[in-house]
């Protein structure tokens, strides 16, 4: 279950965008154990959880990536534009780089790999970031990515939980050395009724939640499960400690109830 030494799991702050709760929400989640902070710009949170990071009072370093290029964000995709919305977001987060910048959030809008990959080359000569990953793709589209980047795409995010298991896309990852970071890992709270799911969280004495997440990095994924409040951050952080048994994971694996839960209009044909 190699994570690539990516901090596992890691904290998603999606739709957190009230300013206070997310500072909270940030600080409670590092003092609590975890070391890896996943924004984006277009969640409008960045400045937050910028803030959280510097309010917590953890000695570690803390692994932070956010993401640029989502066409509900931005309209232009020119090389000027990408310089300044990855510029912008580390002015947002008020640190001078980043752990981990993936170079489009989703591939839409006019969204080009040779423009965008030969920007991000230069600004990862500059120090802006450290690993380069990309999101929402598929395996065709990694490819294409991979490519035209001089900088290795070392990382994927994509959504992956026991109701959208990803099999060909955690393949390709595996034999290419691609960390695969897992969002929704709760497929957007829907697994939390599965009857397996469920079944196997009454036989421990857990939460459906750990249960699922559990199950993530059984399969060598880095979830980011979204929290705010500190039981719901605790409770998916003990999910580290939680073994599931090979008959157990094959139970969950078993599972045929397929649902993906996030396919906007700009998706890629999946």
């Amino acid at each position: 279950m190699a994570n690539h030494d990516i901090p596992s799991p890691g904290l998603g702050t999606y739709r957190n965008t009230d300013h206070g709760e997310c500072v909270d929400s940030v600080r409670t989640a590092l003092e609590v154990g975890y070391r890896h902070v996943d924004t984006a710009e277009a969640y409008g949170n960045e400045a937050a959880v910028g803030e959280g990071i510097a309010a917590a009072d953890v000695d570690d370093d803390v692994f932070l990536a956010t993401k640029v290029l989502h066409p509900r964000f931005t309209d232009d995709y020119s090389a000027g534009s990408i310089e300044a919305n990855v510029r912008s977001c580390l002015d947002r987060l008020d640190v001078e780089s980043v752990d981990l910048l993936y170079g489009v959030h989703w591939p839409a809008g006019g969204y080009d790999p040779e423009t965008t990959f030969e920007v991000l080359a230069a600004l990862h000569d500059e120090g802006l970031f450290d690993r380069l990953g990309v999101c929402n793709v598929t395996v065709d589209q990694l490819e294409e990515a991979r490519d035209a980047s001089a900088v290795p795409v070392s990382v994927l995010q994509a959504e992956m939980h026991p109701l959208l298991p990803q099999q060909d896309l955690r393949e390709y990852c595996e034999a290419n050395g691609i960390a695969f970071v897992a969002y929704a890992p709760l497929g957007n709270g829907r697994v939390l009724d599965e009857p397996e799911i469920r079944e196997i969280a009454d036989d421990r004495g857990v939460s459906p939640a750990r249960v699922s997440i559990a199950w993530c990095l059984e399969k060598g994924t880095i979830p980011i499960p979204k929290a705010t409040g500190r039981d719901h951050i605790e409770d998916n952080w003990r999910a580290r400690d939680l073994d599931l048994t090979d008959a157990e994971v094959e139970r969950i694996d078993a599972i045929d109830d397929v649902e993906r839960q996030y396919s906007p209009d700009y998706a890629p044909d999946w």
